[in-house]
């Protein structure tokens, strides 16, 4: 993970005082031992790593939002498959 992107900001998030949820698949580490430090070093500060999936799937919330679920769907799908 490159620390610069997300793992520094997001200590210096923690230590501001914000609640910080890292999404981990959206970024890459320089190896995958590299990113697994990185994540469990976020979450021991207390950062609660999430996907993206797991965000869109938050801010959409509810299947029942007919305005947006449309758009939701379409973006999850492109890149998940169906």
């Amino acid at each position: 993970m490159d620390r610069g992107r997300l793992c520094f900001p997001t200590l210096d998030a923690l230590r501001d005082g914000y609640e910080v949820y890292p999404i981990i698949d959206a970024v890459e580490g320089t190896s995958s031992e590299a990113h697994d430090l990185a994540t469990r070093r976020m979450a021991q500060a207390g950062a609660r790593p999430i996907s993206w999936v797991q965000l869109i799937c938050q801010l959409q919330r509810d299947w029942q939002r007919k305005d947006t679920v449309g758009e939701f769907a379409n973006i999850l799908f492109a890149v998940e498959g169906n």
